[in-house]
């Protein structure tokens, strides 16, 4: 089948084939007579799950994008997406293509760096997708050092839910993701970056604000604010199970993917809500935050550091995985835990006056 050949094709491909491979075969007239802009056109389709969209997107008349999908299904034989009637969806083919090209725009991205003259100074972008307020120093030494050491590299810092971040680097829009983790993709590798244990607090305008003498059932009738995520079937599962095991399936009065969110919703008094530990102790010390309990038994959440093998990595690219996964194996996991200490005895600190 032609998309066999192309697949075969695109996934075997390299300098050095492509300056040695013999003019006049079979895969160099396929790959010389293929438009490569009906790739980018499919892909942006894709994306936008709609003709009209992508048409936009690069802007485009509709007309154009329609027949750019109509020469690439004549010119692979076979239909890509199924459409008509307000549906949009891909056929087996479509997906394995969509896969394909992730891959070969991977590489294509990265062609200026790659065949730039090779020199002891490293450059090039780093991305990174992370799930909200992802707080560990072990991300950050790594950023500094590395920049102290290579000044050259640039970096692309992007805040995406953690559903979105595994599917960046699964299509290989990002180098490398920091997040929860629901559900693992296939063919994606998976490594727990750190550990953090997560606690209910309220803000200042709460009746329970300060009140040292509390009990998990004086939380019962309280509003409550949480992420999106805070389910049974989704990634904060533990502190969902928590409030169960407690009681604590109250009315929610406010939602949010991000941290700072929810973190808000909390200052203003709308309802109790979980926090990360580690991440709001200096809320605790401003007296901005106060901890709830129940203060032992606290519900652990792994942040995962997120990679897909497949993706050729730049230098820069390298270096910044490289010091991440060596931190994650030289440190026990215990090292890379935060507000395990937080736990135990009066949480909040200082003592109010």
């Amino acid at each position: 089948m032609k998309l066999t050949k192309f697949i075969f094709t695109m996934s075997n491909i390299n300098m050095d084939n492509a300056l040695t491979s013999r003019p006049g075969s079979a895969d160099d007239k396929f790959v010389t007579n293929l438009d490569w802009n009906l790739l980018r056109t499919f892909v942006v389709i894709v994306e936008e799950e709609s003709i009209t969209r992508a048409a936009s997107r690069l802007l485009r008349r509709q007309p154009a994008i329609s027949l750019a999908l109509q020469r690439l299904e004549a010119d692979l034989g076979m239909r890509l997406i199924e459409r008509g009637g307000g549906s949009f969806r891909l056929t087996a083919a479509g997906r394995e293509l969509y896969a394909r090209c992730t891959d070969i725009y991977g590489d294509i991205s990265r062609l200026k760096e790659a065949t730039s003259t090779a020199g002891q100074e490293v450059s090039g972008r780093v991305t990174i997708h992370l799930a909200s307020h992802v707080t560990t120093p072990i991300l950050d030494r790594a950023l500094t050092e590395l920049y102290r050491r290579h000044p050259g590299i640039t970096y692309q810092m992007r805040i995406r839910s953690s559903a979105e971040v595994v599917e960046d680097v699964r299509d290989q829009k990002a180098t490398l993701g920091i997040c929860l983790v629901n559900r693992k993709l296939p063919r994606l590798d998976y490594q727990v970056l750190y550990r953090e244990y997560f606690g209910f607090f309220c803000g200042p305008p709460h009746p329970l604000f300060g009140r040292h003498d509390l009990q998990v059932q004086d939380l019962r009738n309280c509003d409550v604010v949480s992420f999106e995520t805070d389910d049974l079937r989704d990634a904060l599962r533990p502190v969902a199970l928590l409030r169960q095991q407690h009681l604590l399936d109250l009315r929610v009065v406010g939602q949010s993917m991000q941290l700072e969110e929810v973190r808000r919703m909390i200052l203003c008094g709308l309802g109790i809500g979980p926090l990360p530990i580690h991440v709001v102790e200096r809320d605790l010390r401003d007296a901005l935050l106060w901890r709830l309990p129940p203060y032992s038994d606290a519900p652990a959440v792994d942040i995962h550091l997120v990679t897909n093998p497949r993706r050729r990595l730049s230098r820069a690219e390298a270096l910044i995985l490289e010091m991440l996964q060596a931190a994650i194996s030289e440190m026990p996991l215990r090292e890379r835990t935060y507000g395990l200490g937080g736990q135990e005895g009066i949480a909040n600190l200082p003592e109010r006056r």
